[in-house]
């Protein structure tokens, strides 16, 4: 065998060998962060039937920690705006009064996520599919400003989302919430008992919905070369 075939020949079997390495690669990622827009509603003393009477919009920021493809974890930023008119009821106020309100929320909120298919996409025997739908639950703390006066409080959203992965990096989303707040002052002071009944705490407060659409960005590779994760 020629000198220079003892070379070509060892070089193209290394090759090969590495070829299947590469196409296999896992390209997990650790993080995803992006953006989205979407409606909202609201329930409460000035709309308590339909949540998409007076619909309002919103903006949301979004940051996931992926642990695995079942399971995420999203700290989130919603600025909203939600208002509502009790003429437009067929309840009636004592003495036939009407009140009507408008104003922009402020959420941070961290929330858990469980697909229900193995989210992602790469290796066959990892049976990662391209789209899941999920279902959501967390906390959130609320900001707001009603009749020139600010106030705060917690809230509990939950609901469910579906993601699509438009690459192995960039995700599509929608995601309703119902956000439980434990306040009945999103809507004003006046709406906060007008029939004067004292409900209890925990019963007498209002809601705010979101739908959101998302695009986000997967970054910090879990395993850049790899053939076997746990």
């Amino acid at each position: 065998m020629p000198a220079r075939h003892r070379f070509i020949l060892p070089l193209i079997v290394t090759l090969l060998t590495l070829l299947p390495s590469r196409a296999q690669a896992q390209e997990d990622y650790r993080f995803e962060v992006g953006g989205g827009l979407g409606m909202t509603g609201y329930l409460g003393d000035a709309n308590t039937s339909n949540l998409w009477g007076h619909p309002g919009w919103d903006v949301t920021g979004l940051l996931r920690y992926l642990p695995n493809p079942r399971f995420a974890f999203k700290s989130n930023i919603y600025v909203g705006s939600i208002s509502g008119n009790s003429a437009d009821m067929e309840n009636v106020f004592p003495d036939a009064a009407t009140y009507k309100f408008k104003t922009t929320f402020y959420e941070i909120g961290e929330l858990a996520e469980f697909n229900f298919f193995n989210y992602g996409m790469g290796e066959r025997y990892r049976r990662l599919k391209r789209w899941s739908p999920y279902i959501t639950a967390g906390l959130s703390v609320m900001l707001w400003t009603v009749d020139g006066k600010t106030s705060a409080t917690v809230a509990i959203p939950f609901g469910a989302g579906v993601k699509f992965k438009l690459s192995r990096r960039v995700n599509l989303g929608m995601e309703f919430l119902m956000k439980k707040t434990l306040s009945d002052k999103i809507d004003g002071t006046q709406l906060s008992d007008p029939y004067e009944i004292h409900h209890a705490f925990m019963k007498n407060t209002d809601w705010i919905s979101t739908l959101s659409f998302t695009i986000s960005y997967e970054f910090s590779e879990r395993c850049r070369a790899c053939n076997y994760k746990e």
